[in-house]
């Protein structure tokens, strides 16, 4: 007799339902939307979701569902998305295959019932293929939504694979058209704290777009409506006690004990979590039990097809079985054929019965029904489960082939995480094979100038596989794996003679042991290229001196690593490389800034970026938009660096590349901290340590966010950021300048905010005596403002006079080695000279008059106000009060601002002792500006407003996110004291803020 477990009434959830009906009218607004929903298994997240699809479906929203499958932690990426691909495929046909028409062949990774795929491109690009993957799919469904809501489920996240969590997050940052709704489920109580979810719930908490639920238990009323439901009359007090108190609100216990309540006493069933869980199964017949546990083992789902092959039993049979276990609410059926546990939490405890011989042997018989019968299952799933089934049948000749050919599939599908495990797998199995079995693999294709195996010599067919799984490694940001294997390959190729090889493993150590901050990595790159030495030019030859070039880019910017970089792209050139010949000029173009030859870098590196962008060029990508972006910084144009990163960010989002993000993001906080954004900037510092997987990109998160810490006076926050540096890039210290000298500028400014003085120059003492190469002044005089910005505190100061004139000497000494290459770089360079001179007791109103005049030339708002304030106290001295006044006023509104409390509280020390009104000076002075207290920034955006743009718009023109624009707006807004857009707009022009003739350009 069938037992009814599901209440036929929904119980509960009226806030959630709401928010999903929310996200639905928005998405038919034509603003597409994410809801992730968590819970703990069993808290009734399935249900929700199912309640949801028939309401959305009743308004005539098309929907699908696809689910993650516990496969995909084995190498099988993208799953849930084709399968809500297949299902919007069945429902729309031929529309759907109109909609793609012209890409159908790209997207045939994923649908295979587009057609055959493209052809597949050597692996040095593949990782750009899988960025326009990603972009086909969302204008698929952009199309595909133009005339109806689509409503999307992706179940079971806790289970998804990197590829498919990438793809998601691009989807849900990058669709920004059509009505789509995309919903997911995860299971909160398998989140634990090193969870691959939890960076990536972290991130999307950021996204205007998206809203996460998290489902409570039940609460005792609402046990007592669920459990009315199934039995169809309200149970008595003592049986709905027994039932909260043993499911503790969770909703798939209370159905479980709702059921079997009747004719079972208290001590009927088990208090282990696991018995009751197997209770319903082992009621069924011997039979179904069979068929069940069979199906535990296949994994979250199995085709019918595939159960018949495996059980062996008859089809009368069979059916009888799955009718039984679909009755008893263990399997349900699917429209697509398959069967699958109704709850997760069911599959693994029937799974944890098995004994492992029972394990062995069921995987064995379903990895020869698939060999036998490869059509039992979708074209592009089974390498992965034939590959998984292999492996839990203990059979290396048979698992290692299916594996490999899981991880060529993986990396075709550009899926470098789950390619990476598969991989890891393989290594595993390697030694176990037979020795036939290993030499007819061959792994490598022509990747990143690896030289190819040539014969079938055993030491060399693995060590193609060990250039692939560190290529992998590096593509899936996991340096860590990397260079473990680069050891073992080292290990390997000992006294092999095949120095071509060696040379390309050592300089792939290189790149890993400074990401990883474990040296600079100048001597693994010696290596290599004393390997290549009296061998003719190759590929591995340009990959050699190119990384050589890089190196000298970061450690030792120079007239001699530009010498390298220039040969480099020759190379490159001569041997035909196109990848590697870009990357020499990306060096080479970094180099030519920082040797002060500025525009000729700068339109080297655009060319590059250009046609990096034109062909997806991701392998390149990674360096020319992060160092072209920083370059601009560094000399100053901050506003076009941002723009840039604008750019960077797409890209890096679309390609899925998280550490690039990271870089980016904090090159992004550098420009908005340069131009007074520090709101901004300390969000974009936190993007970039929720993205930053080496101890790099964490370590130079933790320098913008001390940096911002020391600004705003926040020195507990400060020190712990500083403590963090320290701990991340350790190795690059004394290294480096651009982690060694914003290190110690850190450390000499929160030392200084201490009065600790003798810190600050013995830090600087420090930082000098490294003799490290200055290269971009950015990183290097900002750590000499920093000391000679101490020393001036420090005048006067009994503990600081005794070696104060040695120490200003060696400060001046320093910066006259410095570049002044740049306006940016020449104003701190009087900036510095106009501090110690404040420290001698020499300085006039003079030396600051030409500090702010370089300043005043550039968007640095905060130096500039630390400029006028330092001049107003000059003024102050010579008797000068009007001038003076309007100059603290306006420092003190930018201080204000910014959140500079350090600099506010100098100015308004240094008012109160001349006796100034700070408040009515500001608004004086504001006036007299004709800024009214906007930055050059709001003036811009408030131009716009005027001339009627929206905050969509703006941001298009000023290349800035829409919640910038509307964070700009607000602030316009309030410092104008007007309530809407309108009123702004007719302030502007009745008090001339905003001229006429720009709003009109704008």
């Amino acid at each position: 007799m069938e037992n009814k477990t599901v209440s036929p009434v929904f119980v509960g959830r009226g806030p959630e339902r709401a928010a999903l009906a929310e996200g639905l009218m928005a998405a038919d607004d034509g603003r597409p939307q994410a809801v992730l929903i968590g819970g703990e298994a069993g808290v009734g997240k399935t249900r929700l979701v199912e309640e949801f699809l028939h309401q959305a479906h009743e308004a005539g929203a098309l929907t699908a569902v696809g689910a993650c499958v516990e496969v995909g932690a084995d190498g099988l990426p993208f799953a849930p998305v084709a399968t809500v691909l297949r299902a919007l495929h069945r429902q729309l046909g031929e529309e759907l295959t109109r909609a793609a028409a012209g890409f159908g062949g790209e997207l045939a990774r994923l649908l295979p019932e587009l057609g055959e795929p493209s052809a597949t491109v050597r692996v040095a690009r593949e990782v750009e293929v899988r960025g326009r993957l990603f972009e086909l799919t969302a204008r698929l469904l952009e199309t595909l939504a133009q005339d109806r809501v689509l409503a999307l489920v992706i179940e079971d996240l806790h289970w998804s694979d990197r590829s498919t969590r990438e793809l998601l997050g691009y989807l849900f940052r990058s669709l920004q058209g059509g009505r789509v709704l995309i919903v997911t489920t995860y299971r909160s109580d398998d989140i634990h704290r090193r969870h691959p979810l939890r960076p990536f719930l972290a991130e999307l908490d950021r996204l205007r777009t998206v809203r996460r639920l998290e489902l409570a238990r039940f609460t005792r009323d609402e046990v007592r409506s669920q459990v009315a439901g199934i039995r169809g009359t309200l149970p008595p007090e003592d049986l709905l006690e027994q039932i909260y108190r043993r499911s503790d609100g969770n909703a798939f216990f209370v159905e479980e004990l709702a059921s079997m309540s009747d004719g079972c006493g208290a001590g009927g069933i088990s208090d282990s979590v696991r018995d009751l869980l197997l209770v319903r199964v082992e009621m069924l017949p011997e039979t179904a039990q069979r068929v069940v546990r069979i199906a535990a083992e296949g994994g979250s789902k199995v085709e019918y097809g595939l159960l018949r092959a495996v059980t062996g039993i008859g089809e009368d049979e069979l059916i009888e079985a799955l009718r039984a276990a679909v009755g008893a609410s263990i399997l349900r059926a699917d429209e697509d054929g398959t069967y699958r546990f109704r709850h997760a939490l069911v599959r693994e405890a029937v799974d944890d019965d098995l004994l492992p011989g029972e394990r062995t042997r069921i995987s064995r018989r379903y990895a020869e029904a698939l060999d036998a019968d490869p059509a039992l299952v979708p074209a592009d799933e089974r390498p992965a489960r034939l590959a998984t089934y292999w492996y839990h049948a203990n059979d290396p000749a048979k698992a290692l082939p299916a594996v490999v050919g899981a991880a060529t599939g993986a990396r075709r599908q550009h899926a470098y995480a789950e390619q990476l495990q598969l991989l890891d797998r393989a290594l595993e199995l390697w030694d176990s094979a037979p020795a036939e079995v290993r030499q007819g693999l061959r792994i490598a294709e022509d990747a990143e100038s690896y030289p190819l195996c040539d014969c079938a010599d055993d030491p060399l067919s693995f060590l193609d596989m060990l250039a692939e799984v560190t290529l992998a490694a590096r593509y899936a940001g996991d340096a860590e794996r990397g260079l473990s294997v680069i050891s073992r390959a080292l290990r390997v190729l000992e006294g092999l003679g095949h120095p071509l090889r060696a040379a390309w493993f050592w300089t792939e150590k290189s790149r890993f042991m400074r990401h990883l901050g474990r040296g600079n990595g100048w001597a693994e790159l010696g290596t290599a290229q004393e390997l290549l030495r009296g061998f003719p030019p190759s590929p591995v030859h340009a990959r050699v001196l190119t990384e050589a070039a890089l190196w000298g880019a970061v450690f030792d910017p120079g007239p001699r690593s530009l010498a390298i970089a220039e040969r480099a792209v020759e190379l490159a050139q001569e041997v035909g490389d196109e990848h590697t010949a870009l990357n020499a000029r990306v060096s080479r173009g970094g180099l030519l800034i920082e040797t002060g030859r500025g525009e000729a870098g700068v339109v080297d590196l655009r060319a590059v970026a250009d046609r990096v962008v034109a062909a997806d060029m991701v392998g390149v990508f990674t360096r020319s938009h992060i160092n072209l972006q920083s370059l601009l910084e560094s000399m100053g144009r901050s506003e076009e660096a941002l723009a840039f990163a604008e750019e960077g960010i797409r890209l890096a989002y679309r390609y899925g590349l998280r550490d690039t993000q990271s870089w980016i993001h904090g090159n992004r906080s550098d420009a908005l901290f340069s131009l007074g954004r520090w709101a901004e900037a300390e969000a974009a510092a936190g993007e970039a340590r929720a993205a930053g997987q080496m101890p790099v990109t964490r370590a130079l998160a933790a320098q913008r966010l001390a940096r911002l810490a020391l600004g705003r006076g926040d020195l507990a926050a400060a020190e712990a950021e500083i403590t963090l540096m320290g701990e991340h890039h350790r190795a690059y210290t004394g290294l480096a300048p651009q982690y060694a000298h914003p290190f110690a500028q850190h450390r000499i400014a929160f030392a200084a905010a201490q009065g600790r003085i003798l810190d600050c120059r013995r830090i600087l003492a420090e930082a000098v005596e490294a003799g490290l190469a200055p290269g971009a002044g950015c990183y290097t005089w900002p750590m000499v403002d920093a000391a000679a910005e101490a020393e001036s505190a420090a005048r006067g100061v009994a503990a600081a006079e005794p070696g104060q004139a040695a120490a200003v000497a060696m400060i001046r000494e320093f910066a006259a080695t410095l570049p002044r290459d740049y306006p940016v770089w020449a104003a701190y360079g009087l900036m510095v000279e106009a501090e110690l001179r404040r420290a001698e007791g020499t300085s006039g109103a003079a030396d600051w008059s030409a500090a702010v005049a370089a300043f005043e030339e550039l968007p640095r708002p905060f130096e500039l106000a630390r400029m006028r304030a330092r001049w107003a106290e000059a003024l102050l001295a010579d008797g000068d009060r009007e001038r003076a006044a309007g100059l603290l006023a306006l420092a003190h509104a930018v201080a204000g601002e910014l959140g500079a409390r350090p600099l506010a509280g100098e100015i308004e020390k240094l008012a109160q002792r001349a006796r100034l009104p700070l408040t009515a000076g500001t608004a004086a002075a504001a006036a007299d500006d004709g800024s009214f207290g906007l930055t050059p920034r709001e003036r811009d955006v408030l131009a716009l407003v005027a001339a009627g743009r929206s905050n969509r718009q703006i941001a298009e023109e000023l290349f800035i996110s829409p919640k910038t624009a509307s964070v700009h707006v607000s602030n316009i807004l309030a410092k104008l004291e007007v309530s809407g857009r309108g009123e702004a707009a007719a302030l502007a022009h009745r008090l001339g803020i905003v001229g006429a003739d720009r709003a009109a350009s704008a």
